[in-house]
């Protein structure tokens, strides 16, 4: 499956009065290749692996393939990524016709929250909340695989 989506940079914690989610997740990756990232990611009280593949050019658009898999294996997989375990709260905030995902990053990449909007095609016009700062999308330290490698706090 191809995501398509484009990532923001918040000005504002005005989105958590709009959220109508909130999940804590710790996610590790146990390969960064910007050709193929594997993550494992404990959301809430569910565990996933997604294989994503390398972005195209505009860093809007690659290969995604996600499967849930129990938490308690999950957790086990975690002790085998690379360091740098990502820790982070999304909210989850319907603007229009579409949901904006916003994480709030905690550890070395406190002071970071990003928001992230899917799209069905690359040039999908969606109305953009006041909350929504500089767009970041293709900026690859701005990656969650590459967050956990050079942490926002090093910057």
């Amino acid at each position: 499956m191809i995501e398509i989506e484009r990532k923001f940079l918040v000005l504002s914690e005005a989105f958590k009065k709009e959220a109508i989610t909130q999940k804590r997740i710790v996610q590790g990756f146990l390969n960064t290749d910007p050709l193929r990232t594997v993550r494992v990611r404990i959301k809430g009280e569910v565990g996933f692996l997604t294989i994503k593949g390398k972005s195209n050019n505009t860093g809007t658009s690659r290969f995604e393939w996600e499967k849930q898999i129990d938490v308690k294996d999950a957790q086990e997989l975690l002790k085998l990524c690379e360091s740098g375990v990502l820790e982070k709260t999304r909210y989850e905030i319907p603007v229009g016709k579409h949901t904006f995902e916003v994480d709030e990053f905690y550890g070395e990449n406190e002071g970071l929250v990003v928001a992230e909007v899917e799209l069905a095609t690359e040039n999908e016009a969606f109305e953009k909340p006041l909350w929504l700062g500089d767009e970041v999308t293709g900026d690859v330290k701005y990656y969650n695989s590459q967050l956990s490698k050079c942490p926002f706090k090093s910057w």
